[in-house]
């Protein structure tokens, strides 16, 4: 997968990391001193040489943070294609806004996970308009060992039930207990209350326990 992103060609080799040629970029001023609440943040040097047209210090973040972005839009969309060009929308946006980050308290990853969520839950009310609500289902890698099927089926059906979850509770979930999230950290990137995200939890658990309930004996397979 190639793409131009503001003057710079990425690219994206089968290993799944992009890597950045052509050397002509646009300078920007530098990004200021973070403030005292995010000074341990270990992007903040990362994004001030970014905000200077420092390509090796793009490659470096992207390295950094692009599985847990294809990870986390992966299981947002259910579509590796689609999570692939919010990644790259995702670093883009790096590139193109790296002088306007302020810390705010948060850490960078915080905002790229912002950015992650917001271009997906865009395509997913896309695809609403369009009355497209049905995820493609993943091909089962497993071999022909009967208890690994049943395992990839188990597994396959938990991402169903944590699919069909409303967004923002899905997102929750997803935060939490996909990316390893804390609490604070899920409620930032989200830009909702700890309170707030918490009650997000607490229905999403509910309704997965609903679902995966109601499913036990399939889910089971007689055992």
């Amino acid at each position: 997968m190639r793409a131009i992103l503001g003057g710079v060609r990425w690219t994206a080799p089968q290993r799944g990391v992009w890597t950045l040629t052509d050397p002509e970029v646009e300078r920007q001023p530098p990004v200021p001193d973070a403030d005292s609440a995010a000074a341990d943040d270990p992007d903040l040097a990362l994004v001030r040489a970014i905000a200077e047209g420092d390509q090796e210090a793009c490659r470096t973040l992207v390295d950094r943070h692009l599985p847990r972005m294809l990870g986390l839009a992966r299981r947002m969309l259910g579509n590796p294609h689609e999570a692939e060009d919010v990644a790259q929308e995702v670093f883009l946006r790096v590139w193109t806004h790296a002088s306007r980050w302020r810390p705010e308290g948060a850490r960078f990853e915080t905002w790229l996970h912002r950015v992650a969520i917001n271009l997906c839950y865009d395509r997913l009310r896309r695809k609403r308009e369009v009355l497209v609500d049905e995820m493609p289902e993943e091909a089962d890698p497993a071999p022909n060992a009967e208890t690994l099927y049943h395992e990839a089926h188990v597994a396959s059906r938990v991402e169903a039930a944590i699919a069909s979850l409303p967004d923002r509770q899905k997102t929750a979930i997803l935060l939490c207990h996909q990316q390893g999230m804390t609490n604070i950290e899920a409620a930032a990137a989200l830009d909702v209350s700890i309170e707030a995200l918490e009650s997000l939890l607490a229905r999403g658990r509910r309704r997965l326990k609903e679902i995966l309930s109601a499913e036990a004996g399939d889910l089971l397979g007689g055992v």
